[in-house]
């Protein structure tokens, strides 16, 4: 997800991050990285990417998905697998499967009862996954904690072997999330013990058990059951020669051992820290930028006066699903750096992730204690020196240890709003009168109500990496023109979710007139991000082969990237479909003045659909191409027919 999990190999932005760059080559390379680093470390497998599709924002784990749309998150997943694998090392992909469609983020440990119908599953999390096994052939999958309709996924026939096998093709071995086999009788009670649990998972499909206890747990009730006849020997034969299938494919029995004697001159090498700060500035997403008041100018600034809880934090970038000793930076630590001698930069923290009542503040908000209040009087004091105040917020990660954090593995909210005092530190610093950017590091979709009524400008960070806070002072002062797009939904408020992307036809419609008893809207949509320059669409064109070609023009004065977005409508359908359906996308650079021509292929197989008889198939009939900067803001449309099929 954002490296090999050792303590020195080169660290990435986490896989949120890496969906908001929407770009197919950084994250085909950053796959390669990963995975030559993890062979000179002498590991046989990583356990990357996550294919999940987020659905709520509440959920702990979204900073681990590439975001909420089936087709981004299987295009990236695509070039991960295929990165990773190119170096000789298996890509695990998961979690195998509905594992991040949370009941309202209260899955605790089990991770259970997720609340979606049989034809909307097969639409949001088994398409990407068996997209990424034609296209990519990842040679391990792990089986998720959940259940699906009362039946846990890792003691499913049917999810394990008779989908995952017989319907996806998928060749490789199965290993199961951690205690996700113990789960089936300690959590979701179907099994009487762990020889049962033991049983049921290696019949459904099983291969491999995960987690951090003795083996013998395990192998000693199989054994038994293969004594007994319970689990037959046929069984077991199949189980096994999937796992030697992949180390023979992998060179395992001819070269045992990686040659970890290069590791030094390979792990962190200049190169792959290239990779890794341009995937940190790619990341980075503009959503408010009022009468265009970024990038600073450095030369019209005396005092930045920097506050916030992420302002001098490196653990957002760090922890256990990634490296753990890399030097992170932060936005106080750069802005010091290069404006030394220059320009004075006053940091004071202002508040933390958590106050003193949490989590009671998630619904009763108190006013700050006194301790509470000085951080913001001392930040509010600094403020009132400075010519321009950059408040960094969001989220502490949650698997860095003896750090409590506010999203990860088992940190799901009950609301989206930004925790602790945060959002008492940005109305305080606004009112000093002094112009405010607002940065947030965050591994969800955050509520940024407070933010975008008083800042002038608003960047978005989805814990982005070691080069973070260098990419983001980057962006604040012109360094770097931003081109990262939103991979989620911003929703208002927790009382709108769930409020997503892809939509059905009327699901998200706006009360509107004085009867009006709801917020809504929302921040930013799927696909949104600002830019320092003006791109302009022009000329879209459909061939009779379905190549959609359109003129992108940078109509500004900076260079900088764009990226343009296909969206398929049906017109009419035998079964409810998107109102818009993500099938194209391209991150392209632009310098000013300059015209490129785009061309994005519609694929008919893209089109299909799960119709009443729960087929997948191409309907014929008419359809609508939307090109857009977002999903909500389309540039360009036109319509093409599919005749029946065998038709001329």
């Amino acid at each position: 997800m954002r490296g090999v999990e050792h303590a020195k190999a080169t660290l990435f932005p986490a896989q949120l991050g890496m969906g908001s760059t929407w770009n197919r080559a950084l994250v085909h390379r950053v796959g390669e990285i990963t995975g030559r680093e993890g062979f000179v470390l002498g590991y046989d497998n990583v356990y990357s990417p996550i294919a999940d599709v987020m659905r709520d924002p509440r959920f702990g784990r979204c900073l681990e998905t590439y975001g909420e749309d089936p087709y981004l998150v299987s295009e990236l997943a695509i070039q991960e697998v295929l990165g990773v694998q190119s170096q000789g090392v298996a890509s695990t992909l998961k979690h195998f499967s509905v594992y991040s469609n949370n009941k309202g983020a209260r899955e605790g440990a089990s991770r259970t009862d997720p609340q979606i119908a049989p034809r909307e599953m097969e639409m949001l999390h088994l398409w990407p996954v068996e997209r990424i096994i034609k296209a990519a052939n990842p040679l391990s999958i792990m089986s998720s904690y959940n259940d699906y309709d009362g039946i846990p996924v890792t003691g499913s026939h049917y999810f394990l072997t008779e989908i995952l096998r017989r319907r996806m093709g998928f060749q490789g071995y199965v290993v199961s999330d951690s205690d996700a086999v113990e789960f089936l009788y300690r959590k979701h009670h179907v099994a009487a013990d762990m020889k049962d649990a033991v049983r049921q998972s290696i019949l459904a499909g099983l291969n491999v058990r995960t987690t951090f206890k003795p083996p013998d747990d395990f192998v000693l009730p199989l054994r038994e059951l293969v004594r007994e006849g319970a689990v037959p020997m046929a069984v077991l034969d199949s189980r096994v020669r999937d796992v030697l299938r992949v180390k023979m494919r992998e060179g395992l029995f001819d070269k045992p051992y990686r040659p970890l004697d290069i590791a030094d001159t390979v792990v962190m090498s200049a190169p792959h820290l290239a990779v890794a700060r341009q995937a940190s500035r790619e990341s980075v997403v503009l959503l408010k930028n009022a009468d265009g008041f970024l990038p600073l100018d450095a030369t019209k600034i005396a005092t930045i006066a920097v506050s916030g809880p992420n302002a001098d934090n490196p653990y957002h970038s760090l922890g256990r699903y990634a490296a753990s000793d890399v030097p992170v930076t932060t936005v106080r630590k750069v802005l010091e750096a290069r404006f030394a001698g220059k320009t004075r930069v006053l940091y004071s923290p202002g508040a933390d992730f958590f106050d003193e009542k949490w989590p009671d503040t998630e619904i009763f908000h108190d006013p700050p204690t006194a301790k509470e209040q000085k951080l913001i009087d001392d930040a509010v004091a600094q403020a009132k020196q400075a010519d321009v105040a950059v408040v960094v917020v969001g989220d502490q990660y949650n698997g860095i240890p003896n750090v409590r954090g506010t999203v990860g593995e088992d940190a799901s909210r009950t609301g989206i709003d930004l925790t602790g005092r945060q959002d008492d530190l940005i109305r305080a610093i606004a009112a000093t009168g002094k112009p405010m950017v607002v940065v947030d590091i965050s591994g969800r979709p955050v509520a940024l109500n407070v933010a975008d009524r008083y800042a002038k400008a608003i960047v978005q960070a989805f814990l982005p990496g070691m080069f973070g806070g260098e990419a983001l002072v980057d962006v604040l002062f012109g360094d770097y023109n931003p081109g990262g797009k939103l991979p989620c939904t911003f929703p208002k408020t927790s009382g709108q979710l769930e409020l997503n992307f892809p939509t059905k036809p009327g699901a998200n419609v706006e009360q509107s007139g004085a009867k009006r008893i709801s917020v809504t809207g929302v921040l930013w949509p799927f696909g949104y991000g600002l830019s320092y320059t003006e791109f302009r669409y022009a000329n879209l064109s459909i061939s009779p082969s379905l190549a959609v070609t359109f003129d992108v023009t940078n109509a500004g004065k900076r260079e900088g990237d764009e990226i343009p977005q296909l969206y398929i409508r049906q017109l009419v359908s035998s079964t409810i479909t998107w109102e818009q359906a993500l099938r194209g996308f391209e991150r392209i650079h632009v310098k000013p003045g300059e015209t490129k021509t785009v061309k994005l292929q519609i694929v008919p197989d893209l089109l299909a659909i799960w119709n009443r008889e729960m087929k997948h198939v191409v309907e014929p009939g008419k359809y609508e191409a939307q090109i857009g900067a977002s999903s909500a803001d389309i540039r360009l449309k036109a319509q093409f027919e599919l005749p029946p099929q065998g038709a001329k």
